[in-house]
């Protein structure tokens, strides 16, 4: 079965009923899961949606009804992510710890997943094997 790792910001585009976006969101889900596509997000992700909910009961509800399920972070994805991370600061990033999209574009390449995301530029950057569904 193949498998889609899908980005915070597409979660939040169906789940919020974003005007702009939740059209073309959308659409990518589900023809993903017509496709026999298994949805997933990582703890990175689940993180970063669920600021906008009160209890993970809640979240775990919308995550259902989209049907995305939830995979753990694997180790090797997260150093691969602290060597995307080395390539950012060597090419003069200024954060001083690894940014999310490291993390959820390393799960990806690690897993040979695609990557659904209307943010393509960290990903194409440091991870640049890893298939991406965009908007362009």
């Amino acid at each position: 079965m193949n498998a889609a790792l899908v980005d915070t910001n597409v979660i939040l585009d169906v789940a919020t009923s974003d005007p702009v976006w939740r059209p073309w969101s959308q659409d990518v889900l589900a023809d993903l899961i017509d496709r026999g596509t298994r949805l997933i997000i990582n703890p990175i992700i689940y993180a970063e949606v669920s600021i906008g909910y009160l209890s993970p009961d809640t979240l775990d509800s919308i995550l259902g009804k989209i049907g995305i399920d939830r995979e753990p972070l694997p180790w090797d994805c997260t150093f691969l992510a602290g060597k995307a991370f080395l390539a950012y600061r060597r090419k003069g990033g200024e954060r001083r710890s690894p940014l999310p999209d490291f993390f959820i574009g390393a799960h990806a390449a690690v897993r040979g997943y695609t990557l659904v995301t209307r943010d393509p530029r960290p990903q194409s950057t440091y991870f640049p094997n890893v298939d991406l569904i965009t908007p362009e």
